[in-house]
């Protein structure tokens, strides 16, 4: 999948799961949860215990599109490549792994917090900015960011949930990623993978405002 259409897809889908835990089986059964919920772009942070193994599963089944959070250099982006990821994640604008991304033709989303770090980030060749963290003006921010650099496609993470999913999305955002809101801890450490599942329906639907 080139960049292109990745990008082409997922503002499609309109959302990604992003899941962060500490455990490699419950990671597998937590995103099991969300793909079955509807999610088909997800995304394992390198933090995950066996990430790249991770990915290396998921890659390999059909109509899922699996990327890697918190790559942090050149090496965790080849690693990622590697094992079968189409995009990078990365909670900071680094021009070496856009670089990285643009060589080995995945598609790259650099954690951006201000207009500044989202259009050089643009500049470098990154084609989504990921919003990180969510600031404090929401949806408005989006909005007036976007007013006078209608070129950038912004993607909030951290912060998004199902109540107010569909007001990133109507105040310009190309997509939204659901972290915690969709992944509760809680519901990982107590096994509670039906919750997960329900919750991804309802955040998807959320996102593509048909709640």
């Amino acid at each position: 999948m080139t960049p292109h259409a990745f990008v082409e897809r997922f503002g499609r889908e309109q959302a990604s799961a992003i899941l962060r835990t500490n455990d490699q089986d419950k990671a597998a059964r937590a995103m099991e949860a969300a793909v079955r919920g509807g999610f088909t772009i997800i995304e394992f942070t390198l933090s995950i215990p066996g990430a790249f193994e991770l990915v290396r599963e998921f890659s390999q089944r059909e109509g899922l599109v699996v990327g890697t959070g918190t790559v942090m250099d050149e090496h965790e982006a080849r690693q990622s490549v590697a094992a079968g990821a189409r995009f990078l994640v990365s909670p900071v604008v680094d021009e070496a792994v856009i670089a990285a991304a643009e060589e080995l033709e995945v598609a790259c989303m650099p954690g951006c917090h201000t207009p500044t770090e989202m259009l050089r980030a643009h500049r470098a060749g990154a084609q989504l900015c990921k919003l990180f963290p969510a600031p404090a003006g929401g949806p408005a921010w989006v909005r007036s960011v976007l007013g006078p650099m209608p070129q950038l496609k912004i993607v909030p993470t951290n912060g998004v949930d199902e109540r107010y999913a569909e007001d990133w999305i109507a105040a310009g955002a190309f997509a939204v990623g659901f972290v915690n809101t969709l992944f509760e801890p809680a519901d990982i450490a107590a096994d509670r993978w039906d919750a997960i599942e329900a919750r991804a329906r309802r955040c998807l639907a959320a996102a593509r405002g048909t709640a």
